[in-house]
Formats: C-alpha cells, structure tokens, sequence
C-alpha cells in the first residue's frame, strides 16, 4: 500500500531544499571552497590498528547472559579457576554477568602506557550492560600480539526496564563504551618518516592530485613534489627540513587546496534522504511519472447456526480489494546547473521518495543525469 505523494515527496526533499540553501549562501568564487591538504591526504604507512578481545562484564542487575550461554558459564569457570576456585560450568547459575567482545583502536604513533577508549557488545542473550564493569581484558591484533589491556565500568548505550509485563527501551542497551579504558603495552613500528614523503588522497582525485601539487611547489620551491598516480603525491623533504620532519608535515597540512570531486546523488529509500553534490547536473528531459495504489479493506463475517442446531459459530474474513493507477501526464525538465535548479525540477515530479529513486535511475540511464547515482 503506498502513502499519499505529497507528505511523502516533502520528506525526501527536505535534506536536499537544506542542501540548496547551504549552496546559495556559499560564495559563488570556487577558489573560496579550499580544503586543508590534512582533510584531504595522510602521509603513506602512517595508519591506525584494530583491536580487539573477549572478556567478562561484571555487576549487571540480573541482566546478563541466562545459563543457556555456555561459554560465559565457561569463562567464568575459567576465570574462577585461575584464582583457585575449583567449580563446575554445569553448576554456575548466574545473571550478573555477560560475555562480550571489546573492539578498540590503536592510534599511529601510539606509544606505551597511552589510554584509548573501547567498546563493548553483548554477544549471549543479555538484555543490558547498564552499570556493568569490564574485567580485565588482553587486546589482540591481527597477528594475534597483545597490544593493549582493557577494564573499567561500561557506559551502555541506553537502557531497558520492565515490570509487570511492560517494559521500555532506549537506544541499545547491548553495547557501550568504556573511555580511557584501554592502556596500551606495545606501540605498532609506523613507517619511517623520511624522503621521499608519499602523501596518499583518502579521494583519489587527477585534478585534486595535481592541484595539490602545485600547491606544495609554490611553498617548497619547484620540483619539490610530484603526482605519481590520481591517489599519491610524493614530497621531497627539503635541506631546511632535513632534521625536522614534523614541521615539515605541519607546514603541508596547512597548505590549502581547491579540491575537485565526482558528481553524486545520494539517495536513502530507507530514510526519505536526497543529497546531490554541487557539481550535479540535469540535461533538458522529459519524464512521464505515474503511480499504483492499492487498498486493501477486510471486513470480518461471524456465521452462527440456527437455534438447537448441531453447529458452531465460525468467524472469518471478507477481503476488499481497490487498485487504482493514477499518472501525471508528461513533465519537461529543463537543464539545470545549480542545487536550486535541481530542487525545483525534481518538486515537479510529484513522487514518492521509492518513485525518486526510480525516476533518478531512469534519468541516468537515459543520459539526462550527469552525476553518480548511489543507492544507500
């Protein structure tokens, strides 16, 4: 069953008509529209480590995992063992406690005896980790190293209460976070700051990487950089920076450049979200739209059997079925060059944000839409 097009169409141009505004109140000199080249690129082999670890938490008021989760029954035998209590898995019967997976990052450079937050997530049947305490859990990496230790008290994400029957959620009370809970043991050997510096677009871009480049030229002197490829431009450290490789990354992040991007639609059919780019463009088309709905309408029927007779009274269900196909006729759009433009033309199409999607890919297939197309 479809809704109404009008309430629908308002909702997912709402983000887009925002979207416009921003575009009209931007400065219309596209040398205004600069981004720091620290936005825009990270210095090669200079990256981040996940982490990450099983462990116990602790304290929950008769939320955690039921018996049916055996491998909490078995970690807390484990557990109980290593300080010399000899118990059964079988015998543990306890709600107090939840396995869960503990996921960190671990920063580059990130140098022993640091703290770095963690997040916890349930993965038994616990219903919340409110006011629970992560023990003492190893972080490992993918090469199977402990990196960091973690344990601490878990801020859950939400809460769940319930009483008689009834109960109330917030959020997801199955996952939280525990700031500063990790301390880290070993660093990771990050690549060796040293010449040539190669700085990797996280946007692989031709014209961004070139631009990029005349821009280090200008503050390094010529032949300083160079683009191998659209995703990497390599930096000679000058004499006046041979002993100070920090400085010299301060001074290239705060080179600012003019960046260039693909032209794209988003569209989010889950949420009734339009976002198009500022270089989008829509070629003069014309595009027919109609729409099917249908309505369903049940009616209950109730037959009983007639007095002193051998029957019983049966309940059932008569269904209605409407179907209606309505169309707007033929709509020409006219070529357009600015968000504003492009607002315009789509609120004449009357459509629903599932309609828009289709309309959208219609556009691209037929050539009249001069931008990416993706589909969330």
């Amino acid at each position: 069953m479809k809704s109404s097009p009008t309430g629908s169409l308002q909702r997912s141009l709402k983000s887009l008509a925002l979207l416009a505004a921003f575009a009209l109140a931007a400065p219309r000199d596209s040398q205004a529209a600069t981004v720091r080249i620290k936005e825009l690129a990270s210095v090669q082999g200079v990256r981040e480590n996940q982490l990450f670890g099983y462990g116990l938490v602790v304290g929950l008021a008769g939320t955690g995992d039921t018996e049916q989760v055996v491998f909490t029954s078995q970690a807390i035998a484990s557990m109980l063992g290593r300080f010399g209590a000899r118990i059964d898995k079988h015998d543990i019967r306890v709600r107090n406690v939840a396995a869960v997976m503990v996921t960190g990052t671990l920063p580059a450079f990130g140098r022993s005896g640091a703290r770095i937050d963690v997040n916890v997530s349930s993965i038994g049947n616990a219903r919340s980790l409110s006011g629970g305490t992560l023990l003492l859990t190893p972080l490992d990496g993918p090469d199977g190293e402990v990196y960091a230790v973690a344990q601490g008290p878990v801020q859950a994400g939400g809460f769940e209460a319930s009483a008689a029957g009834s109960s109330v959620r917030k959020n997801q009370p199955t996952s939280g976070l525990v700031p500063g809970g990790a301390t880290i043991e070993r660093s990771v050997a990050s690549a060796q700051l040293a010449s040539p510096l190669i700085l990797e677009l996280k946007q692989p871009d031709s014209t961004t990487a070139s631009r990029m480049t005349e821009e280090i030229n200008k503050a390094l002197g010529e032949a300083a950089a160079r683009a191998l490829d659209p995703a990497a431009v390599e930096v000679k450290v000058p004499v006046s920076f041979a002993g100070d490789i920090v400085g010299l990354l301060a001074k290239l992040e705060a080179l600012t450049v003019n960046a260039d991007q693909r032209a794209r639609v988003v569209v989010s059919e889950r949420t009734g979200t339009v976002v198009a780019g500022e270089q989008v463009r829509i070629r003069p088309v014309a595009v027919a739209h109609g729409g099917l709905q249908i309505n369903i309408h049940e009616q209950p029927v109730v037959s009983q059997p007639s007095a002193f007779g051998q029957g019983r009274t049966v309940t059932g269900a008569v269904a209605e079925i409407e179907a209606k196909e309505s169309s707007r006729g033929a709509v020409a759009l006219p070529g357009t060059s600015t968000v504003e433009e492009l607002v315009k033309a789509l609120n004449l199409l009357g459509a629903t944000p599932r309609d828009l999607i289709a309309i959208l890919e219609a556009m691209r297939a037929a050539g009249a839409l001069d931008a990416d197309l993706e589909v969330l």
